[in-house]
């Protein structure tokens, strides 16, 4: 069990380095793997998968396109529009929702809301959250019937 909650601990540490750092490759014209680096060389990463956040950092950015057009059904609003804080945790959420399937619908669904608490605006974990749930219905369509 307490590996497990190690396991665990290191996976929601490296979500919120990824979310920083996914938020750093939209504002910066740097390749997503310069900025895991210099997320690895410059800040003290306790705790945290670095395996499992250079993962996410890299495999967003590289399916970035297909991320943002699964999303895009789920938005009632355009991409530009959104804050990228909440873009980062979007595009987080999709990426493990679609390529992750060990992890319950349910547990992205909660990742991204808590991300969203942290690091976003006032209301927009609500926005997360719905937009993340109409995701679930389109990508894991037997799992979030069944649970339903």
């Amino acid at each position: 069990m307490l590996k497990v909650s190690r396991v665990r601990e290191g996976r929601v540490r490296a979500r919120r380095c990824a979310v920083q750092a996914l938020y750093q490759w939209q504002m910066q014209e740097e390749s997503a793997q310069k900025i895991v680096d210099e997320f690895e060389e410059c800040r003290e990463l306790i705790k945290v998968d670095l395996i499992y956040f250079s993962k996410l950092v890299c495999e967003v950015a590289e399916n970035f396109e297909e991320l943002k057009q699964s999303l895009l059904v789920c938005l009632d609003m355009d991409w530009e529009r959104l804050d990228f804080v909440e873009r980062s945790v979007l595009l987080l959420s999709a990426y493990e929702m679609r390529f992750c399937q060990d992890i319950p619908y349910q547990v992205v669904i909660n990742e991204g809301v808590e991300l969203c608490k942290m690091f976003g605006t006032v209301e927009g974990f609500r926005f997360v959250n719905g937009s993340l749930d109409k995701l679930a219905k389109n990508l894991r369509p037997a799992e979030s019937k069944v649970s339903a």
